[in-house]
């Protein structure tokens, strides 16, 4: 546990949080999501929180501010900031600390904003409420922190609505709405995960500049450890609920002292050999052009691409780039303006409600949350069961049997039948997602960013698993992903979109081998690495790029 001789700002106490589950048809069960959690935090300092789905790093942080959500109880263990116990505050006494003294950031802002109000409103009206600023002060300051976020045009964005910026800067103004009221802490809640990899380095960059001009604490919630190493002075790694290890930056990432802690800082990109493409393709996309509600302008531009059996063809791109409207083009929800898809030697029909039963069967698709592509109240037993008696009439003991060598097949095993969603971790749940898919035996499996949300332990994990499934199973994968790192593990081949077109195209070993396009280039300098001081560096170079152009 790192030393410090000043008195901390925020300081946690042996923190035990429980909650009660209510599994369909069982009797309701307290579980410990926070075992016996401690930690401080010094003023201007940032302290990152990082673990696997499940670790307790969410609830933590909102715990600083004595909140529990979903039914979640603190039942355990102190609270102190600026001195108080937050845990006694009382509701007024909370009042003032949300939005005051402690503020938060969060995963999607998107979610986190009110459609029909202005974006200077939203972002002006804590520090107003509590008193911090005049309404004109807190413009003032809201427009200086604008500047500091390198957000465009600080004047006037305030004048947006939440729809009329991007995500990255959407992520940017809620860092802004924090800042604003003066707070001496900020939770950081994934702010980075939903992002690209090109505008999450802008964002990044945007956090620790405020951050150090500002001299505010933070808590930074996260699951990559590349990202978490540019912005942490000390790094907490979490499992299960429980401290795992504890320690400055530097320290956790080059000298771990915990063998958890020094497999999350050792992973190792897998090494996948690409495989040469066979004579006929099992999917193509023949100059595909489409618009969202039959619109003028067109979110797809004369996409053709080929994806052979038994193969990944890597579709890598920035955040509204056309990734996932290309899956949703092949799967018939977005059909084409101009175009085909042809598919197994026929020409698919543009329209889902116009294809076939066997159509349907053969080309599946795996979801980036897997949280929200299971039904909650269905044991992972109906939800693998499903596909067997919709598309093959299988049911009884011999779906049973099916249900229980998929399971094998993933990894997991015949006890987790009978489970809920809720009872699995972030990666048991997208390993039944994968089950599910495989469930139908299709030729095909779109995957949308299905590893994105995962920490990298438990992504490796999936990749590895995908990959031996394909194996076996001589099945194709469409892989969607943001993810650089990702796609040198998994891809046989690779296209690189950008504004609805596709600018980059081939064989893995060719798409990343130089000499680069400016925009590929761009991808692959933005991928966090596990080294201390690689955000300056690549800001830095981004920076004499530009001045070079």
């Amino acid at each position: 546990m790192p030393e410090n001789s000043t008195s901390p700002l925020l300081e946690i106490r042996d923190l035990r949080i429980e909650a009660t589950v209510y599994p369909p048809g069982e009797a309701p069960h307290d579980i410990t999501i926070v075992d016996g959690v401690s930690l401080t935090l010094q003023k201007g300092k940032v302290l990152g929180l990082i673990g696997e789905s499940g670790a307790g790093k969410s609830t933590i942080g909102l715990a600083s501010m004595a909140y529990g959500r979903g039914g979640v109880r603190i039942t355990g263990g102190k609270v102190v900031l600026n001195g108080r116990d937050v845990l006694k505050a009382g509701r007024q006494g909370l009042r003032s600390l949300r939005g005051k003294e402690v503020r938060y950031v969060a995963q999607s802002a998107a979610a986190a904003f009110n459609p029909a109000h202005r974006l200077m409103d939203q972002v002006v009206e804590a520090a107003v409420v509590h008193g911090v600023a005049s309404r004109a002060e807190a413009e003032k300051r809201a427009k200086s922190l604008f500047r500091k976020l390198s957000l465009p045009d600080p004047d006037n964005i305030g004048k947006r609505y939440p729809h009329q910026v991007s995500g990255g800067q959407l992520q940017r103004v809620m860092t802004a709405m924090a800042l604003c009221s003066e707070p001496d802490l900020i939770v950081f809640d994934e702010p980075t995960t939903a992002l690209d990899v090109t505008t999450q380095i802008d964002v990044l960059a945007a956090i620790k500049d405020a951050i150090r001009d500002t001299g505010v604490a933070a808590l930074y919630i996260t699951h990559d450890l590349a990202v978490v190493a540019q912005v942490s002075d000390e790094i907490m790694v979490l499992r299960h609920g429980k401290l795992v290890e504890w320690g400055h930056t530097r320290q956790i990432i080059k000298e771990p002292r915990q063998e958890y802690t020094n497999q999350l800082v050792s992973v190792h990109e897998i090494e996948h050999q690409e495989k040469p493409p066979r004579e006929t393709p099992l999917l193509s996309v023949r100059n595909v052009t489409a618009a969202y509600g039959g619109g003028p302008i067109d979110v797809l531009k004369d996409i053709s691409v080929d994806l052979y059996a038994g193969q990944t063809l890597a579709v890598v791109g920035e955040s509204g780039s056309g990734k996932s409207t290309l899956a949703r083009a092949i799967t018939g929800l977005l059909p084409p303006k101009e175009g085909s898809i042809e598919f197994a030697g026929r020409t698919l029909p543009s329209r889902l409600a116009e294809r076939t039963r066997d159509d349907l069967r053969e080309l599946q698709m795996i979801y980036q949350m897997a949280d929200v592509a299971m039904n909650p109240r269905q044991t992972v037993g109906t939800i693998i069961g499903r596909p067997l008696e919709f598309y093959f009439g299988i049911r009884g003991r011999e779906r049973d049997a099916r249900v229980e060598e998929l399971l094998d097949k993933i990894e997991m095993g015949h006890g987790f039948k009978d489970r809920y969603p809720a009872e699995l971790s972030g990666g048991q749940k997208q390993r039944v997602c994968i089950a599910r898919a495989l469930a139908a035996k299709p030729s095909l499996i779109i995957c949308d960013e299905v590893t994105s949300a995962l920490d990298p332990l438990v992504a490796n994990g999936i990749l590895r698993l995908l990959l031996e499934l394909q194996a076996e199973e001589d099945v194709a994968y469409l892989f969607i992903t943001h993810d650089l790192a990702t796609v040198k593990s998994i891809a046989d081949s690779i296209a690189v979109m950008y504004q609805g077109s596709v600018v980059r195209y081939g064989s893995k070993s060719k798409v990343l081998a130089p000499p680069f396009d400016d925009y590929t280039d761009l991808l692959l300098s933005s991928v966090p690495e596990m080294e201390i001081g690689w955000l300056e560096k690549a800001i830095s170079s981004r920076r004499m790029e530009s001045a070079g152009n």
